[in-house]
């Protein structure tokens, strides 16, 4: 993959945003929008392409991804539809457990021409299984990939909630994308419905064999991550911090590999990088805390 210069590098998170109602207050959420938000935190140009309420939560997300820097004309309104929001409840090791509502605004994204100019424009997308839990989003997102170039990196990121999820959606995703991440309990559930080896490294070289990809990631929180390619496998093991939360880790890892192939190419150094930036999210409440500037490309 080329390397690209950071000011033309546009990460564009594709499906939900929301709000994560923690314990200690709401802070911004939704993976594939947590992805854009570390991105441009990281030196990239990060854009959010999703829908909200025309109500006050939905003001007070695009206010939020604005003041970050963030490109949200690709945000629609909806106006019958409210802001999403979920329910987040922590264990003692600061694991979230959470309750996603339903047909709220990104169950309803709609592909417009600020949607197609985005995907024509983003160098990386990254999009998960959890908004295609609607056929609206679900449309709205195979075609923001189809008007993609194709040199776009494009990132699926698994994410296996509640019951929003089908094998149907899972190859339908893996068969549009370049990288697919995981982790190591969505791996075994993922590689059943596949018929895959259930875990381990002969579940990720499955995956990458069945769908072509060019890499899997697999994050198994304090047991490290593993990056995998067709040529080369890289271990590491997690940061050794104190956990406030993991909300959000795993994007911020997303986020910092997809930075990292842009820019840098060279796996070793894009898993380091991207395990610090997972530990330090862990040791702040919430989903997308401002990064410090060291991480930064």
């Amino acid at each position: 993959m080329n390397k690209r210069s950071k000011d033309c590098s546009v990460i564009v998170g594709l499906g939900e945003v929301l709000w994560d109602m923690l314990p200690g207050g709401r802070q911004l959420g939704g993976a594939p929008a947590n992805v854009a938000f570390h991105a441009s935190g990281l030196g990239g140009r990060g854009a959010v392409a999703s829908c909200v309420g025309d109500d006050d939560l939905g003001r007070e997300i695009r206010r939020r991804l604005r003041a970050a820097g963030l490109d949200d004309k690709a945000v629609a309104i909806s106006p019958s539809q409210p802001t999403g929001t979920v329910t987040v409840e922590l264990d003692a090791s600061g694991k979230p457990t959470f309750t996603i509502h339903r047909n709220v605004a990104w169950d309803f994204i709609p592909f417009n021409d600020v949607m197609s100019e985005l995907a024509r424009r983003a160098d990386a997308v990254c999009f998960g299984s959890l908004a295609q839990r609607s056929e609206v989003s679900r449309e709205t997102i195979r075609r923001f990939l189809e008007a993609t170039q194709p040199e776009c990196l494009r990132i699926c990121d698994v994410n296996l909630r509640q019951n929003y999820f089908s094998r149907e959606v899972l190859v339908g995703s893996f068969e549009a994308a370049d990288v697919v991440k995981l982790n190591d309990e969505e791996l075994p559930v993922v590689c059943g419905l596949l018929d895959l080896p259930p875990e381990g490294d002969a579940a990720m070289q499955g995956l990458l064999e069945r769908f072509g990809l060019h890499l899997v990631i697999l994050t198994c929180g304090p047991a490290g991550s593993v990056l995998m390619t067709p040529e080369q496998t890289s271990r590491r093991p997690a940061s050794k911090v104190k956990v406030v939360d993991s909300v959000g880790a795993g994007d911020a890892f997303t986020a910092a590999v997809a930075m990292g192939l842009l820019l840098e190419g060279d796996l070793a150094s894009v898993h380091d990088r991207a395990e610090q930036v997972a530990g330090y999210v862990c040791t702040q409440p919430g989903a997308t805390p401002a990064l410090p500037e060291q991480f930064g490309f």
